[in-house]
């Protein structure tokens, strides 16, 4: 895998910490800083995700797939997931995550909680590389709901 990250601030954009992001699949992500009151010159213009929120929109992202994937290999009728992740960063750099709690929500016809807790597991203990590797550093927490689609 590769990715090449570009900075954009030295093109005269709008933000002078906008970052482009080109992945080797050939897709796009524009990141930006948040802004800096002090010194406004080293922040962003809150124009597009910040790198950290990108990482931990991947995580859910790769959390996501396999529950789905588990659920429909199981030949569960699941007609929806979500995931919904809340997070904590040390206050110190490096400011890695120190908590991360991922409530999914899934809705399908007749989708056992028993099934979707075990897709859950099996995501955070054996398959999504990005939640194993946070894992070195935050306390990850799962919830999930089961919703009965009509």
């Amino acid at each position: 895998m590769e990715c090449t990250v570009t900075w954009t601030g030295a093109a005269g954009t709008r933000s002078g910490m906008g970052f482009l992001a080109e992945t080797g699949s050939g897709h796009m992500i524009a990141m930006d800083g948040a802004p800096d009151a002090v010194k406004p010159e080293n922040g962003g213009q809150n124009l597009a995700p910040r790198p950290m929120e990108t990482l931990l929109a991947g995580t859910g992202g790769c959390t996501a797939y396999d529950v789905v994937l588990i659920l429909k290999r199981g030949r569960h009728d699941v007609r929806g997931c979500s995931v919904k992740l809340s997070s904590q960063r040390a206050e110190v750099d490096p400011k890695v995550f120190t908590h991360i709690n991922m409530h999914f929500t899934v809705t399908g016809k007749g989708v056992p909680a028993l099934a979707v807790e075990r897709a859950i597991t099996m995501s955070h203990d054996k398959y999504c590389s990005a939640s194993i590797m946070l894992g070195k550093t935050a306390e990850i927490t799962t919830s999930f709901e089961v919703i009965e689609a009509d």
